[in-house]
């Protein structure tokens, strides 16, 4: 096998599904933080020091991407810049293409923010990268479907494989986020996630007496350094009045902890307009707690009949969703048992098997004539990498 796989290390999403991934593979990794420092760019102005930045991070990145034998696996489409430049064979695996939909549509609202002519020019590049991949991984059948639409990606070229579960996703019972019953939300604040939905419906049932002690429980990073979407939260919960109705928690470091607000949640409510996957209501799911979605791009394909689905931008549907779980004990343990069931569909070794499926695949395809020893050689150089990296990460 001359595949290694890029572990890039991060807070968000995208990084935690290659180092999950990367504990059920056996294959040489390479780990970085090169993720991190890309997105740490978005939004900034093409005239500043942000377009140097980033020129120097694909130099330097290529040409260690470059040096080691073998055909890399880029975790993610932001990566695909790399691709676009390498001088070999790679594997990548594109999430969604929100960005690419920014760029695409200037006149709508952004799901994440107006790209800047930075962003247009370096995310233009990593959707081109993209597609010059060997093979291409998707979480679901909704990202390959605007592959080929968007993206005029063959479809014999893309892999759907669905990431998995983590085992400690499960029925938990540790601390809580406040004494009282609350409703919880995991995710940013991107217009994507369209949390202002669920809290116009939540303004609604504070209306109602048999829910005044119920909270509302806001778990996750606000979102990039693009623009303050804290901001306009708070401006919302204030001119509804919820400001003591509504728990702010910063990104939680432990599993286990998230597990534990999972599974002392009422429900959980997921009113998303664009996901590729989603990993915070099979999460729920796995913690047996009764998941209310909206029911476009992929969470139907995900999520099954284990859910109860909405319009994202009905509130009033979201009211009564709500309602009708909190108050029909019936519908709640049915969702609980049913969610669980889902969840166990979703294992990261069913993930891992199917990748090295594709590892093998291109492998096949391009591996020939590589030294016998390039696994060791890169296992070396992980290994070497690794180190300093956590020294970096420790200083």
């Amino acid at each position: 096998m001359v595949v290694f796989l890029v572990v890039t290390h991060g807070r968000g999403s995208m990084d935690l599904y290659s180092l999950r991934l990367s504990h059920h593979l056996n294959v040489p990794t390479f780990h970085t933080d090169v993720y991190q420092r890309i997105s740490e760019q978005f939004g900034k102005s093409a005239f500043g020091t942000s377009m140097f930045k980033n020129t120097f991070l694909v130099i330097d990145f290529l040409g260690k991407l470059n040096g080691i034998p073998g055909i890399p696996h880029l975790p993610n489409h932001h990566l695909g810049r790399f691709g676009y430049l390498l001088k070999k064979p790679f594997i990548i695996t594109v999430h969604d293409i929100i960005r690419y939909l920014d760029i695409k549509n200037k006149d709508s609202t952004p799901l994440i923010h107006k790209p800047t002519l930075n962003d247009r020019f370096w995310l233009s590049l990593d959707f081109k990268g993209s597609t010059k991949a060997a093979k291409i991984i998707v979480p679901s059948n909704h990202t390959k479907m605007d592959l080929i639409k968007h993206l005029n990606v063959p479809e014999e070229k893309i892999k759907v494989i669905y990431h998995g579960v983590d085992e400690v996703f499960k029925p938990t019972y540790g601390r809580r986020p406040c004494l009282e019953p609350y409703i919880l939300y995991v995710g940013s604040e991107h217009p994507r996630k369209n949390i202002e939905t669920v809290l116009k419906a939540f303004y609604l049932l504070k209306k109602d007496p048999r829910f005044k002690h119920l909270k509302f429980v806001k778990v996750g990073r606000i979102g990039g350094r693009e623009e303050n979407f804290r901001e306009k939260t708070l401006r919302l919960i204030e001119s509804l009045k919820l400001e003591k109705d509504v728990i702010f928690v910063e990104w939680i470091p432990s599993p286990k902890e998230l597990a534990s607000f999972y599974t002392q949640a009422e429900l959980f409510v997921f009113p998303s307009i664009y996901e590729g996957f989603g990993w915070p209501p099979l999460e729920a799911m796995a913690c047996g707690c009764p998941v209310i979605s909206s029911d476009v791009t992929a969470m139907p394909e995900i999520l099954g009949s284990a859910a109860v689905y909405v319009s994202p931008y009905d509130v009033e549907g979201w009211y009564q969703a709500m309602v009708e779980v909190l108050t029909d004990d019936g519908l709640k343990k049915g969702l609980s048992v049913k969610g669980m069931e889902r969840a166990k569909l979703f294992d990261w070794k069913k993930t891992a098997e199917e990748t090295l499926k594709v590892y093998r695949e291109v492998d096949e395809a391009f591996g020939e004539g590589k030294e016998e020893n390039s696994k060791d050689k890169v296992k070396a150089f992980s290994s070497t990498l690794t180190g300093e990296l956590i020294k970096k990460q420790k200083k």
